[in-house]
Parts: structure tokens; C-alpha cells; sequence
């Protein structure tokens, strides 16, 4: 009787460890899945975006919004950096394929109309020197398929007015909430 115990027991153990293997496969794919498909979470490295966001807040960006349409002027995105691919950016979406672009006196016009920009607080938007050597020109049209990203804090923002405007393609997610720290807890 002792030896079918001690079988049982043996059983019941190594049914408990493959048991425990499962359960945590499953939840590393399942967090996985989600991190790449329906959110992730960025920590904001530089002021380019204050006071919509603060450097060192921590926000979400969600996925599933860009699998059914693209992004729109006023959305906050989360896009590969186009000089380093591998660092993601945060901007607002100013303008988008076909619209023209235009820098004037420290504002800017989306298709000759000013745009309305309290995010801002009022600073002014003037022309950057490029990254890539070759000046950006106004007015500028956005190509097809590509959108205008601005930073809110215009005066230390590197955006489309140094790198150009940049493909949907590159658009990892829109930022939606700031969970971190407290104080900074609230939609965007």
C-alpha cells in the first residue's frame, strides 16, 4: 500500500510543477500579446511635450484605434524615432497626408488657417534646422501616407520641423492615459 501512495504522491507532484509551468506560459504570452497588440507603457524621457506631459510621467499608448483607421490632427502618438529606430517618440499630430503646413510669425497654419493651439501655452513654432543636412522648406505638404508630429513645448521639441514628417507606418500606438505619479493621473 505504501509504494501506491507514494506513486500517487508523485503523480500529484509532478502534475502540480506542470501545472505551474502551464499557468505561467500562459501568462507570459498572454502580457505579451497585449504589450504587442493593445498597449504599452513609456516612461517620457524629455520635456518635448510639456505641460500635456511631463518628463518622467508614465503613460499608456494603445494599439487597437490605428488597426482600424489612422491617425488624426490633434492625436497624441507614440512613433519610431526616424534617426534611431529603435527609440519611440512622442508628438502631436499637426497635420496629415496632403495637408500643407505652413510657418508664420511663430504660429501655425494647417492649409492657411491658424491653428488654435492652447496645449501650447503660448510659445511659438519657428522652423528647426534639419537632421538630415537638407533644410525643410514652407509651406511644407505633407506626403501621403506620412503626418506632421509637433512636440506642445515648441521651444525645446525635436519634431517634424527637424526630421521632416514621418510615415504612419512608423506610428507604434496614441497615447491615451498618464497613470504616473499620482498627481499627474488623468486622460490625455
Amino acid at each position: 500500500m505504501y509504494s501506491g501512495e507514494h506513486a500517487e504522491k508523485k503523480k500529484g507532484i509532478g502534475r502540480s510543477i506542470l501545472s505551474f509551468i502551464v499557468t505561467i506560459a500562459i501568462i507570459v504570452t498572454v502580457a505579451w500579446a497585449l504589450r504587442a497588440f493593445v498597449f504599452q507603457a513609456y516612461e517620457i524621457p524629455s520635456g518635448s511635450m510639456e505641460d500635456t506631459i511631463m518628463t518622467g510621467d508614465m503613460v499608456f499608448s494603445e494599439k487597437l484605434t490605428y488597426y482600424q483607421s489612422d491617425p488624426q490632427a490633434g492625436d497624441i502618438v507614440t512613433f519610431q524615432d526616424p534617426e534611431i529606430p529603435s527609440r519611440t517618440l512622442i508628438k502631436r499630430v499637426i497635420a496629415t497626408g496632403g495637408q500643407t503646413v505652413q510657418l508664420i510669425d511663430g504660429k501655425v497654419y494647417v492649409d492657411g488657417e491658424e491653428l488654435d493651439e492652447p496645449y501650447t501655452d503660448g510659445k511659438e513654432s519657428w522652423p528647426l534646422v534639419s537632421s538630415f543636412g537638407s533644410p525643410i522648406t514652407y509651406p511644407y505638404i505633407v506626403p501621403d501616407g506620412e503626418l506632421w508630429v509637433m512636440g506642445d513645448n515648441r521651444t525645446n521639441s525635436q519634431d517634424s520641423r527637424y526630421f521632416g514628417s514621418i510615415p504612419i507606418s512608423s506610428v507604434t500606438g496614441r497615447a491615451i492615459f498618464t497613470y504616473w505619479p499620482p498627481e499627474s493621473i488623468g486622460a490625455l
